[in-house]
């Protein structure tokens, strides 16, 4: 074999979300985001699209980016539905990570690879970014609720009128134990045929 499948299997397992609220001030270096992102662009692509963009927002850029989404969830939220917790959390993320990643898809100019597909892609690039992360020991958590993928959002991150937010991806060091994980064995999610 040319890589050790015990090894990879012990990385997949050993992936856990990791909250902003538990990491700590510890800076990630410029070159491990960039290992992350360069191995995110090595998903899978229908079409060789590669759909995903990428903002990182480092230093005082995490502060703009506090600003705006504390003004998008006000600004998208009802009076009467405003919730305190969730502004605060909104607020307070990125200034909690070291990096915050803005997870863009753009369409396919051609039309031949549906918007769905390009999700899946860039799911998938999210997928490799966590678990890169979790190689370096750093916690990650991938945000995908109203605020963080709307509109707003969308032109916030400078992506075209076509295109799509996916979210925020935190990342930072651990301030906590890493997190113990289960999962349902496979007989209670798997059926065979044939």
């Amino acid at each position: 074999m040319k890589f050790s499948v015990s090894e990879i299997t012990e990385l997949i397992r050993h992936r856990r979300t990791i909250y902003p609220k538990d990491l700590t001030d510890r800076e990630v270096h410029k070159e491990i985001v960039e290992r992350i992102l360069g191995n995110a662009t090595w998903a899978p692509t229908h079409g060789m699209v590669q759909p995903w963009r990428f903002t990182v927002f480092s230093g005082d850029g995490r502060k703009e980016l506090s600003t705006f989404l504390g003004e998008e969830y006000t600004r998208i939220t009802a009076p009467e539905k405003f919730l305190q917790r969730k502004f605060d959390n909104a607020v307070q993320r990125p200034l909690q990570s070291s990096v915050v990643i803005g997870i863009g898809m753009a369409h396919d100019p051609a039309g031949k690879i549906s918007e769905r597909d390009n999700q899946f892609a860039v799911a998938c690039a999210v997928q490799n970014m966590h678990l890169t992360c979790t190689a370096y020991g750093l916690g990650g958590f991938w945000a995908t609720g109203g605020v963080v993928t709307g509109v707003g959002m969308r032109n916030f991150l400078g992506l075209g009128e076509h295109d799509r937010s996916l979210g925020l991806f935190f990342i930072g060091y651990p301030a906590i134990e890493w997190p113990k994980g289960y999962r349902k064995p496979l007989d209670q999610l798997v059926k065979w045929v044939g």
